[in-house]
């Protein structure tokens, strides 16, 4: 089509942008060249449409192009409010290019003076495009040969008098739709007898209204997913988009109250500035969205994103965020934070069941002791969820949805967690005891993503809500490779061979050289033996045998470098019976109840039919 027919559709609201689109970002230089590549019969590109036909487009919400821009105050795009009974053609790849011909054809460009103030609305005079139709461009480094540029009204009233200059707006070029119109433009401007002028003056015209170089690839495929996985194909060139950018468009589009990026990133800056500090993502508190509302499928798909689902989203909202507040509370109060929570789903469930609930902040500090028991048995279930592999990857969507209806079933009065590993276990992510696990366990390391979940469950007595540090049983620093190869027997030669200096140095970083400590107490420890730092501070023999109980620890501590591998066998032993202790399962105590499937779920949500 010609580039005044798709102007024309934009005029109508018949060629629109549909909400997954961003906002319009190019700079009034990049307007300049692309009407220079126009003046040149240079092609623009091509296009990618979408036409929707009337039983989708009352699916989504669509917006109309941007006329009058101004970084001030008119930087987005207005809400169009399509009848349903007529078809239109949303613009999937192009919007830049098509909102700058629009501007400069029809409306105003209000950019920021230089040095100006950012919050004055002065700072930003309305302009227009105009070409010059006397010269070409000065030398310049993008290689422009028209010469165009965007002037306020004073700038154009100061140019008045420079003989070199002729000044025309590109929009007299579009509002002359017929060439008798376009004819009288030169002698308008005062350069009806300059050839050159005249030519320019026909050029643009003949770009605008008669060349069709607008150059559409249409589809008609009324699959939003389909329409989805072209828009972040074609728009992959630029800064890539993710699904929840492009699913967080259609979420804002959808609410009517609320603006649905500033909550959801309000929230997101909330959650991780807890505790210490989490790496939540927009991701994560989408999909909690998802399942606090209880929309039936949780995935993150555009069908999932219905005006319905978003409605739900929105009315729920203040809810959903305050659950998540708590929950995020609890995870920092179980000693997690961003570097040592290395599933962020985890937050999720937890959520469901403070929303299940109606818990309050006053849950994660009551005294009562159901309220502790049940702390105990939400922490219990989180850490271990994090140390066994694979629970929170592949098949996630399914897992939230399994763990969602046994919150909502039997969570109403405390945390289900025997319900709840019956249901892990069905769908083949079993909280059970190994070997292979017990291996996997005892070889991390210090500083490892589940080092902390690990410790925490195993050495419970631990106030998590307290700073506690990892620390090395016998000190690192007795154990540097360079340190024991220079290490010398009486006689000069060398106290360890290269191979036990390897295994001190393999061991040395392992689960059963690690404990938790006090924050204060740690740094105090330093790289005091540990014979010698235990008897210091529990010299009784009731508190001493206490702390080597809790700790799981032998009797006999290391003193030296030489007591270091037996003490590390003995370690291991107690850790191998500590973990078979805490990480056991609570599958055996649950009563035969079959998991529910996808279809009981929708049924009992009440969303089975997502497209309603």
């Amino acid at each position: 089509m010609t580039i005044a027919t798709a102007l024309k559709l934009i005029q109508k609201n018949e060629l629109i942008l549909p909400a997954i689109q961003r906002e319009y970002v190019w700079k009034p230089s990049q307007v300049a060249k692309i009407f220079d590549s126009v003046l040149r019969g240079y092609p623009v590109g091509s296009f990618l449409s979408w036409k929707v036909l009337p039983e989708t487009v009352g699916k989504f919400r669509f917006y109309g192009f941007l006329k009058d821009y101004s970084g001030y105050d008119k930087k987005h795009n207005p809400v169009v409010d399509i009848p349903t009974d007529r078809e239109v053609i949303a613009v999937l790849d192009g919007q830049q290019r098509l909102t700058s011909l629009n501007i400069a054809l029809r409306g105003t460009y209000a950019y920021r003076n230089p040095r100006a103030w950012a919050n004055k609305a002065w700072s930003y005079p309305e302009r227009r495009l105009y070409l010059n139709l006397l010269g070409e461009a000065p030398e310049n480094d993008a290689g422009l040969k028209y010469h165009l540029a965007f002037l306020t009204k004073e700038q154009l009233e100061q140019a008045g008098d420079d003989e070199t200059k002729r000044w025309m707006p590109v929009a007299d070029i579009f509002d002359s739709a017929d060439p008798a119109a376009m004819m009288q433009l030169p002698a308008k401007y005062e350069v009806g007898n300059d050839a050159t002028a005249v030519q320019i003056v026909g050029k643009l015209w003949q770009e605008v209204h008669h060349n069709q170089s607008l150059h559409f690839y249409e589809e008609t495929d009324q699959d939003i997913e389909r329409v989805l996985d072209i828009f972040v194909r074609v728009n992959s060139g630029g800064t890539v988009l993710s699904y929840s950018d492009l699913l967080m468009s259609i979420a804002t589009a959808q609410w009517k109250e609320k603006d649905a990026r500033a909550a959801v990133h309000d929230l997101v800056d909330a959650l991780n500035t807890t505790g210490q500090g989490f790496d939540f993502s927009q991701d994560t508190v989408l999909k909690s969205g998802l399942v606090l509302a209880d929309v039936g499928d949780v995935g993150f798909k555009v069908r999932n994103f219905t005006t319905a689902n978003m409605a739900k989203l929105e009315a729920r909202w203040d809810d959903i965020s305050t659950s998540l507040r708590i929950a995020a509370e609890l995870l920092a109060d179980f000693g997690l934070s961003g570097g040592t929570l290395t599933a962020d789903s985890v937050l999720i469930p937890v959520a469901y069941y403070v929303h299940r609930r109606g818990l309050t902040p006053s849950y994660r500090v009551s005294d009562k002791k159901d309220d502790r028991e049940d702390r105990a048995a939400l922490r219990s279930w989180v850490l271990r969820s994090l140390i066994v592999r694979g629970v929170w990857g592949s098949g996630l969507d399914t897992l939230l949805r399994d763990l969602r209806e046994i919150i909502r079933r039997d969570g109403a009065d405390g945390f289900p967690l025997a319900a709840i590993e019956y249901a892990m276990a069905r769908r083949g992510k079993p909280l059970e005891v190994t070997d292979a696990l017990i291996e996997d366990i005892l070889g991390l390391a210090y500083g490892g993503g589940r080092i902390w979940a690990v410790l925490a469950t195993l050495f419970d007595h631990v106030d998590t809500r307290m700073q506690y540090h990892e620390d090395h049983v016998f000190p690192k620093s007795q154990l540097d490779a360079r340190a024991l190869k220079a290490a010398k027997h009486t006689d000069g030669s060398r106290r360890y061979s290269d191979d036990t200096i390897n295994e001190l140095v393999s061991r040395r970083d392992l689960l059963p050289n690690l404990e938790l400590l006090p924050g204060p107490e740690n740094i105090g420890k330093s790289d005091t033996a540990p014979d010698v730092w235990t008897a210091d501070h529990y010299p009784g023999a009731d508190e001493h045998a206490a702390f080597l109980k809790a700790n799981a620890l032998p009797g006999v501590l290391p003193h030296g470098v030489d007591d270091f591998l037996a003490f590390y066998d003995a370690r291991r032993e107690l850790l191998i019976a500590r973990i078979k202790e805490k990480l056991r399962t609570q599958v055996a105590t649950v009563p035969p109840v079959e998991a529910p499937t996808s279809t009981d779920i929708d049924a009992q949500l009440g969303e089975g039919d997502l497209d309603d």
